[in-house]
């Protein structure tokens, strides 16, 4: 069983390890969201897996032929998460969750949204501003770079009100509005 307060791992790791067009192709996302390493785009695709895990399930329940109005109630659920946290559009089917991309699960991260915001000059900058604790969402103070953002959340993303960068007269915060303009 283990111990419950030791951590786990959140992702899983490729099965070919070498593969040349696998390793570009996290290398060029890394490279565009500002990531750490290659861990992270696996979390990203590990969280994506288990939505489109969920919406097989459902396709497999509708097709054992189980009452409809269960399989409704389940699929409104599901997208309607999904909604919520962002990944999906107001007209959702089980299709978009099956067709999701690993881009979709970065963008939805805090330090994607702070750079596409603004508020950083890049991708790099966004993160080392999350980490020293100039982002807050909502007035609170994140510092977790790879902090899923929910929909509700995404217009609340600000400087922290105690951050040297939320005023209005600090050099860096001028040359991140100069360079956005």
């Amino acid at each position: 069983m283990g111990y419950p307060g030791k951590n786990h791992k959140q992702y899983q790791t490729p099965k070919r390890p070498f593969e040349k067009s696998r390793i570009e192709e996290e290398t060029k996302l890394a490279i565009e969201y500002g990531l750490r390493n290659k861990r992270e785009v696996w979390k990203a695709q590990s969280y994506l897996r288990r939505y489109r895990k969920a919406a097989r399930e459902l396709l497999a329940l509708m097709s054992t032929g189980t009452d409809r109005a269960l399989f409704d109630a389940k699929k409104d659920e599901l997208i309607g998460h999904m909604q919520r946290a962002g990944l999906l559009g107001p007209d959702a089917d089980i299709d978009n969750v099956l067709s999701l991309k690993v881009q979709q699960g970065l963008e939805r991260r805090l330090q994607t949204l702070v750079y596409r915001q603004g508020l950083a000059r890049s991708p790099k900058q966004a993160r080392q501003l999350i980490t020293h604790g100039h982002i807050a969402i909502d007035g609170k103070r994140c510092s977790i770079p790879g902090y899923r953002v929910k929909r509700a959340e995404e217009s609340k993303i600000s400087y922290y009100g105690k951050s040297p960068l939320a005023a209005s007269e600090h050099a860096e915060k001028a040359r991140i509005t100069k360079q956005g303009r």
